[in-house]
């Protein structure tokens, strides 16, 4: 199950104005969707390698107490071969080609601890698919909700929606429904930060895959520095899934532990264990997880 990624990543900025900037980011970089995830095939015995090219340009501009963004972004995916047990090549061309994105933000502050936001995003999916299968879609996310600064040490978001994503082949239909999302951070001390973030979306499997699923995710973390350069974290997550067309619904619990040390700037060390167990009510993809790293970023 040994996997190897990697990747460039940029980010910049324009300041066109005082009040209107320019924003870029772009990735190239070469991943791998690990043995027993959602979006890996089901009886693939190895990670399965792709190839992620993407890039977005985002205009923001600020009115006063408004403030509105506007962006397009592509995705680009190239995917490569697994394995099963016995050695059967497993193909993933299908899941090959582009996504293409707009997205848009508005902001408007009532005050300096509390806004309103209206988010939407509309993407075009168009992927190689099968000869009996297209995996084109077109769908959209669209979001609404306040950021409040409850006290002077806790913050948050809370936003509602709906989300839709329309594919070609009529045999998948659409998937459509509400969606939630509340992020909350207290900061007790100047030393440790307390995030919880709750979240139900429809989405698929992954973005290339044509199996639907409907997601409730929550997360309770910490982050405490232990040193003026050395953070440690400590995070559990809880996620229920249920799939779009199936009698399939699987329950995920995560424990993730890191320690960070920055040596300097421009680059961070860590370690990190992550645990996984998923409970699914059809045999099979039910499995326990312990995944231990060794971490090194550079940035410029």
């Amino acid at each position: 199950l040994n996997q190897t990624n990697y990747g460039l990543r940029g980010s910049g900025w324009v300041d066109v104005t005082r009040d209107l900037a320019v924003l870029t980011s772009f990735q190239a970089s070469h991943l791998n969707e690990g043995v027993g995830t959602l979006s890996s095939p089901a009886n693939a015995a190895q990670p399965t390698p792709y190839d992620l090219l993407s890039g977005d340009v985002t205009v923001r501009k600020q009115f006063n107490r408004w403030a509105a963004s506007m962006g397009v972004g592509v995705d680009s995916y190239n995917f490569g071969v697994t394995r099963t047990a016995d050695g059967t090549v497993i193909r993933q061309d299908s899941r090959d080609g582009q996504i293409y994105s707009v997205h848009g933000r508005a902001e408007y502050a009532f005050s300096p601890n509390a806004g309103w936001f209206a988010s939407v995003e509309y993407n075009q999916r168009e992927l190689r698919g099968t000869a009996t299968q297209s995996l084109d879609s077109r769908g959209y996310r669209a979001l609404t909700g306040l950021n409040i600064a409850l006290t002077r040490l806790v913050t948050g978001e809370f936003g509602v929606g709906y989300v839709e994503q329309r594919f070609q082949d009529q045999t998948i239909g659409t998937i459509d429904g509400p969606g939630y999302r509340a992020v909350l951070t207290w900061r007790p001390t100047r030393l440790m930060d307390v995030s919880f973030k709750a979240e139900q979306i429809v989405t698929q499997t992954s973005d290339t895959s044509a199996t639907g699923v409907m997601a409730n995710a929550f997360q309770l973390g910490v982050d405490y520095e232990l040193l003026r350069n050395v953070v440690v974290s400590v995070a559990g997550g809880y996620e229920n899934d249920k799939f779009h067309g199936q009698l399939r619904t699987d329950k995920v619990s995560t424990v993730d532990s890191r320690i960070k040390y920055l040596p300097n700037r421009f680059g961070t060390i860590s370690l990190f264990h992550r645990y996984t167990q998923r409970d699914s009510n059809v045999a099979g993809f039910s499995y326990d997880k312990h995944l231990v790293g060794f971490n090194a970023t550079a940035q410029f």
